[in-house]
């Protein structure tokens, strides 16, 4: 089959943009290279792509070919549409019609090497329209039908491409599309034993009442036992997050891991540059601007300095001692640097683990590769931390995350604090 039969340029969409118009698009030249491609199986195709998060282009074309192909002779079609479309052969802008504007450089790994284009040997890789990947505006072709070929390059979406990068290094737009990211986090409580009981198959203690009222269908022989065990409860979760001026380009960006804690695990919050706020009501509200803007009054320090041993006192002594702390789990986010005296960190996390149930540290200065925790602040705390997380970006949030959701587990490292 020939490419050039998959679809002319006229008979697919205008201006594809985002994940949703690329899935849209791809499906439309399935379904008109003969594939019977729906609506449905194009939004099961988007929807597995989100769920999965590919990493690979084979991922993708695998996601594609369980989604959207009903019989095995589709394949040979479905197969050149793939490559005509996640290979990287022709770019986005031709088809939009925009020959000033660079293509978008595609960073996804894949396992395998595109095929080399014989039309493409003579390019410059700094050409006006962008990569050697693909042809510039002056670029020609043996065969006249490919230039009436669509381009729609899946490029590497913006989501991807911040999935890495460092929030500091981050601009005004980035740190916007990075709130909608943080705000579609999952978040997944700790669960810890309660004391009351439920009936469950697989239980270790014996209900001898109910056991004995179901013996009455048999006779009075109990012959099915019924057993039942602890019930499952969220364990409470505690943010306390570094608002100082060297935290502030990550303030932001946690503000609304805290939001969607308040809203979705009832979470506590609490920020602090010089003196310690709680800020669980404000982010409580449903209407995120309104929540902020509240957050932002209630915090007059503000990017100022940083007194994390007078903060965490003030905690426990208002809040930890009363029952917050109580077996909860404590997220700290902040990078160590204390303007007071380091011993009283120490001091104050020694009481902190003597209450919590596990401490998570967050410090986005463990991501460079030669951090060592000497700051003094860093150090005294060192010894009363459970987990030790960078938390610089979106996929290190997700490391985060996976703290939290693990921190019902008892920690291992207990033994060894002093």
């Amino acid at each position: 089959m020939p490419e050039s039969a998959i679809a002319p340029a006229s008979a697919l969409p205008r201006r594809p943009s985002g994940l949703a118009d690329i899935v849209a698009t791809f499906g439309h030249l399935l379904h008109h290279a003969g594939v019977p491609t729906t609506p449905e199986r194009s939004a099961r195709f988007g929807a597995a792509v989100v769920l999965a998060s590919p990493q690979l282009v084979d991922e993708i074309y695998w996601l594609g070919r369980v989604t959207l192909l009903t019989a095995h002779d589709q394949v040979e079609v479905y197969d050149r549409a793939f490559r005509q479309v996640f290979r990287g052969i022709i770019d986005i802008a031709d088809f939009r019609g925009d020959s000033s504007t660079p293509p978008p450089s595609s960073s996804a790994p894949s396992n395998e090497k595109l095929p080399s284009d014989p039309n493409r040997e003579g390019e410059s890789k700094s050409g006006p329209r962008g990569t050697s990947a693909t042809p510039g505006p002056t670029a020609t072709s043996d065969d006249d039908s490919d230039e009436d070929e669509p381009s729609i390059l899946a490029a590497v979406s913006d989501e991807e491409r911040l999935a890495s990068k460092e929030f500091a290094a981050c601009t005004e737009e980035e740190l916007a599309l990075i709130r909608r990211l943080v705000e579609q986090l999952p978040l997944v409580p700790p669960m810890r034993r309660g004391r009351r009981l439920r009936r469950h198959r697989a239980g270790s203690r014996l209900d001898i009442r109910s056991t004995l009222r179901r013996s009455h269908r048999t006779m009075g022989d109990p012959v099915e036992l019924i057993t039942r065990r602890r019930k499952e409860r969220p364990r409470r979760i505690v943010l306390i997050a570094d608002v100082s001026g060297s935290m502030e380009p990550y303030a932001r960006v946690y503000l609304h891991l805290m939001r969607g804690a308040v809203q979705a695990l009832h979470a506590e919050a609490f920020v602090f540059a010089t003196r310690l706020t709680r800020l669980t009501r404000p982010l409580a509200q449903s209407q995120p601007d309104v929540a902020y803007r509240k957050a932002t009054k209630a915090t007059p320090d503000w990017s100022g300095g940083t007194r994390i041993g007078r903060a965490l006192h003030e905690f426990i002594d208002d809040h930890g001692r009363r029952g917050m702390a109580r077996g909860a789990v404590i997220v700290i986010v902040s990078d160590g640097w204390e303007i007071d005296d380091p011993a009283a960190i120490g001091e104050a996390m020694a009481r902190l683990s003597r209450l919590a149930h596990r401490i998570i540290w967050v410090n986005p200065r463990k991501a460079a590769v030669s951090y060592e925790p000497l700051v003094g602040g860093m150090a005294a705390a060192l010894p009363y931390i459970d987990t030790f997380v960078p938390g610089h970006s979106i996929d290190a949030l997700e490391e985060v995350l996976d703290a939290i959701r693990l921190g019902g587990k008892r920690p291992a490292s207990r033994k060894a604090r002093p």
